[in-house]
C-alpha cells in the first residue's frame, strides 16, 4: 500500500462477488482522462473487463470530462484497453470461460505516476452469501468494539 496512492476502491464489488484471483494492470488513457482520474472524477458504475481478440477492454468506467479541456475533451464512457501480457490474457480469458467468473475492476491507483487497475477474477455471490459477509463483518465491528473499551 505504501507504493501506491489509491485513488478509487469498488466497494460495491467486494459486496456483489467473491474475488477469486487479483491482477494488476495498465489502462491506455487520453491526457484529459488522466487529468480526470487523477481529481478522482471516474465512477465504477456497473463497469467489467472483457477479452476480445486477444486484448483485454474494459467497460462501463465513466470518467468525468475535464473541466479545463476544451474540444479535445474525450468521451466518458468510451471502452479502453487494458495493458498486460498475452499470456495473461490468455489466461484470465480460459478463466472467464469457466461457468460463473467475470472480470471486474476492484481498485485504481497511481504506482510510480501511472495509473493502474486491480482486476478481479470474480464470481457472482447468492443473497445468503451477501447476508453472510454482512452478519461477519458486523460480529468483527462488535469485536474490535469491545478490545477498544477494555484497553
Amino acid at each position: 500500500m505504501s507504493d501506491h496512492k489509491r485513488l478509487a476502491r469498488n466497494r460495491r464489488a467486494f459486496h456483489e462477488y467473491t474475488v477469486d484471483e487479483h491482477l494488476e494492470v495498465g489502462i491506455e488513457l487520453v491526457g484529459t482522462e488522466v487529468k480526470s482520474m487523477r481529481a478522482g472524477q471516474f465512477s465504477f458504475a456497473d463497469s467489467y473487463g472483457r477479452v476480445k481478440v486477444g486484448e483485454l477492454w474494459l467497460i462501463g468506467l465513466h470518467v468525468a470530462e475535464y473541466t479545463h479541456g476544451n474540444l479535445f475533451n474525450h468521451e466518458p464512457t468510451r471502452e479502453r484497453k487494458l495493458l498486460c501480457h498475452a499470456a495473461e490474457i490468455d489466461r484470465l480469458r480460459r478463466r472467464v470461460e469457466e461457468k460463473g467468473f467475470t472480470l471486474i475492476p476492484l481498485e485504481v491507483y497511481l504506482k510510480q505516476g501511472l495509473i493502474k487497475v486491480d482486476i478481479g477474477v470474480c464470481r457472482g455471490k447468492k443473497l445468503y452469501d451477501k447476508r453472510e459477509s454482512l452478519k461477519q463483518k458486523a460480529q468483527k465491528r462488535d469485536m474490535d468494539r469491545e478490545m477498544r473499551g477494555r484497553e
